[in-house]
């Protein structure tokens, strides 16, 4: 049973490496000792004050009076048969946040999630359609990869110091620039080499577009970024990422150049997601090549496209494009001189894939009334004309 106590006590997920020393002075302790606790908790995944061989007994007595390395609880984990993974973390007062682990040939990517909900409400995307709840907190960003690492670690037998998560993706439940406040935090700690020892190269903010923070990021901890496109203009994108009203095509893509001048990679990914007579005709994929050419709006963007087949649920109201179509649109990107891959959806079995995480939501912002709208404007590629 949790004690009052413990839950009075402060979090040490909750600290970055130099909030973590400021707690550490505040105890009458130099900051190296505070880069001892540090590695003990992130490095090697300890929660008991007394395996810290290493600290004085004094502060070890210190820290488990008003401090605790708090985890969040597992309610389910289901593994896939790709060996995707995916972990329903409890949250409390009824909410619930997904994270999934995905094992490539030489690289192990983690999506966290940010935020109980979403309240940008993109069409395309469950967690969305379930509404918002609330920010995580540093420590429940945080909670999500040291459970992971240190659990897979565990479970693959991996040697002490060998990580399994190589990158971490804030692409899980909720848009993370909306909660930069405590993003930032657990970016450093992720980053930090008495941490996880990330490079920039290898941890990604995934936004929907939100500018003002995109600047903010830019300034403060630029990692790689990924931006939820989805559309080759305003009336389209208006429709599936409603973001867009606030901060259209043109704001967005003047951000995403600015944000080049500090970024770890010389490129912009973009997301899209393939919806069937949506989004996905020739006409729309060479409208790209003009939005982010020499004559787009900021000029030409430096970019690669990710095409995500789309993982439909039953609000959406939307269908997946085929492969052919996907095919197709993706030639013309390439044949543009645009990098263009499709993304290969991993853990379809246990609703892992990208836009199906959903966890549960103690909606507070009225999403099932907020998202019923008249359908979206097909839009097809004209048939080629009859030659004479």
């Amino acid at each position: 049973m949790t004690t009052d106590a413990a839950l009075d006590a402060v979090n040490l997920l909750d600290f970055d490496l130099d909030g973590l020393a400021a707690h550490c002075e505040r105890l009458g302790e130099k900051r190296f000792r505070a880069v001892q606790l540090f590695r003990w908790i992130h490095q090697r995944g300890a929660r008991d004050f007394d395996q810290m061989s290493d600290l004085a007994k004094s502060l070890r007595a210190k820290l488990a009076s008003g401090s605790v390395i708090r985890p969040l609880a597992i309610l389910s984990e289901h593994r896939s048969a790709d060996g995707t993974v995916k972990w329903l973390f409890d949250v409390g007062a009824g909410d619930a946040v997904e994270s999934v682990f995905i094992p490539e040939e030489g690289r192990g990517t983690l999506c966290i999630s940010s935020q109980a909900g979403c309240a940008v409400g993109c069409r395309f995307c469950s967690t969305g359609h379930q509404g918002f709840s609330r920010n995580l907190s540093t420590g429940e960003i945080l909670a999500q990869l040291w459970y992971a690492e240190h659990t897979l670690r565990r479970d693959l037998n991996r040697p002490a110091g060998e990580r399994v998560i190589t990158n971490v993706v804030m692409m899980g439940m909720g848009e993370p620039l909306q909660n930069y406040g405590a993003l930032v935090p657990a970016l450093r700690v992720m980053l930090d080499d008495h941490g996880y020892g990330l490079s920039r190269r290898r941890v990604t903010v995934s936004t929907s577009g939100v500018v003002p923070f995109m600047d903010r990021l830019r300034d403060d901890l630029p990692v790689a970024l990924a931006v939820s496109l989805h559309a080759p203009d305003d009336a389209l994108r208006n429709e599936l990422v409603p973001l867009n009203r606030k901060y259209p095509l043109a704001d967005l893509l003047a951000a995403c150049k600015r944000y080049l001048d500090t970024a770890p990679r010389d490129f912009i990914t973009f997301e899209y997601c393939m919806l069937d007579g949506v989004n996905d005709s020739d006409e729309q994929a060479r409208a790209l090549l003009a939005l982010v050419g020499p004559k787009g709006p900021v000029g030409r963007l430096p970019c690669k496209f990710n095409l995500i087949p789309f993982n439909p649920f039953p609000a959406s109201g939307l269908k997946r494009s085929d492969n052919a179509r996907v095919q197709a649109f993706a030639k013309v990107l390439l044949e543009g001189g645009l990098v263009t891959t499709v993304r290969k959806t991993r853990g379809d079995d246990i609703d892992a894939a990208c836009g199906q995480l959903a966890g549960e939501v103690q909606d507070r912002t009225r999403a099932h009334e907020r998202m019923v709208r008249a359908p979206i404007r097909i839009v097809r590629s004209a048939p080629p004309a009859a030659p004479n």
